[in-house]
């Protein structure tokens, strides 16, 4: 392929969207390997890293002159399961219709990453005029365990941040702030019992009283403009091994939302307070929230670029979803922005889509953000 060919952005998305990459289980590694060819043919660097068994990042690089920190452009390339709901069109059909183009990952965020494709082969034709990289950290494993984020701080990328705009779905609004996310799981324990004989203690019971107190739970917070109050969401639950045993074991994960500057471990002491005593609770994951003020300069020229683009002012807006930003910026001094082509709602949701206009538009945004830092 020759590194000066054009970029079709509606049909390489088309070819993405076509390709499961459903988490779980999570196999990016052809998505990354069409991302990484078509990266090269542009004249773009690209690395390719398979860090587990098909899974893999890709790292595109258009190089500056070393006088700035990097900007970073950030995607995933796995997506969420098609789920049991009917779709009216395949999920990897790729289809186009009425100006929008259907299918799992097209909203959530593969046309994002391709809008970073399209921006970074405009920014190649000038890229002496940059004063730093421009980085395209394209992930597996967002949606769950934010696998390739941390594949990429252990490999030091985190280093060389100076500006992250991630393409999660916004409407091409600015989302400027992200919920903290806490995973935890409640384990209740009973004792084996039957019901010829001994009845034993039901664990499943327990759980169900501590889910109940759950529900119940308000968990109070300093009120955030951008975000609406905290969620806790049960996401799974497994007991019992037969229909006439009582059951000595049940396990339940749940999803709690706060806002920033939240104490999660004072949430987890008020969680374990309405726990009965059969019930002990452990933590799965946390995922640090992330938040730049307003009046940064960096959301300012986000807002200008997005007004430029499509004639309106857009929105500053708060997000429940977490991003790759969680883990790539945690602990540094850098601004963070949300910019995407993809519907706010739609992630997950049966006959998921995208408005190819939307996918142009975010093209031009992300080019002329990256241009207009990079030469400040």
């Amino acid at each position: 392929m020759s590194s000066v060919e054009q970029f079709d952005a509606v049909a390489f998305l088309q070819r993405i969207v076509a390709i499961d990459s459903c988490d779980p289980p999570g196999g990016e590694l052809e998505v990354a390997g069409e991302v990484h060819k078509q990266l090269l043919a542009l004249g773009i660097e690209s690395e390719l890293d398979e860090f587990l068994p098909g899974r893999a990042n890709v790292l595109g690089r258009l190089r500056g002159q070393g006088e700035k920190a990097s900007f970073v452009l950030s995607a995933h390339m796995d997506t969420v399961p098609v789920g049991s709901m009917p779709w009216r069109h395949d999920p990897f059909s790729a289809r186009i219709s009425n100006g929008r183009l259907y299918g799992r990952g097209a909203s959530d965020m593969k046309s994002a990453l391709v809008a970073m494709i399209a921006a970074a082969e405009q920014l190649a034709k000038n890229r002496s005029a940059l004063k730093g990289d421009v980085i395209l950290a394209f992930t597996a494993g967002e949606s769950a365990n934010l696998l390739g984020a941390r594949r990429f701080v252990e490999r030091g990328l985190k280093n060389e941040i100076g500006a992250f705009l991630c393409g999660e779905p916004s409407g091409l609004d600015i989302v400027i702030v992200e919920k903290a996310a806490l995973w935890l799981r409640a384990t209740a324990t009973g004792r084996l019992g039957h019901v010829s004989g001994d009845a034993g203690i039901n664990a499943i019971s327990a759980m169900n009283e501590f889910l109940s107190r759950l529900g119940a739970l308000e968990l109070t917070c300093a009120v955030h403009p951008l975000l609406d109050p905290p969620t806790i969401r049960v996401g799974r639950i497994e007991g019992g091994t037969a229909v006439n045993l009582t059951p000595d074991l049940c396990v339940a994960d749940f999803d709690i939302r706060l806002p920033p500057a939240t104490d999660y471990l004072d949430v987890i002491k008020r969680v374990e307070a309405v726990a009965p005593d059969a019930i002990s609770i452990s933590i799965l994951d946390f995922k640090p929230a992330v938040e730049t003020q307003p009046d940064d300069p960096f959301v300012r020229l986000c807002g200008e670029m997005s007004r430029r683009h499509t004639g309106r002012v857009p929105q500053l807006k708060g997000v429940s979803y977490y991003s790759d930003a969680t883990v790539m910026i945690e602990g540094l001094d850098v601004p963070f922005a949300i910019v995407g082509p993809g519907d706010l709602g739609l992630s997950g949701q049966p006959d998921e889509s995208v408005s190819i206009d939307n996918v142009m538009t975010a093209a031009k945004i992300y080019a002329d953000i990256a241009e207009v830092w990079l030469s400040c």
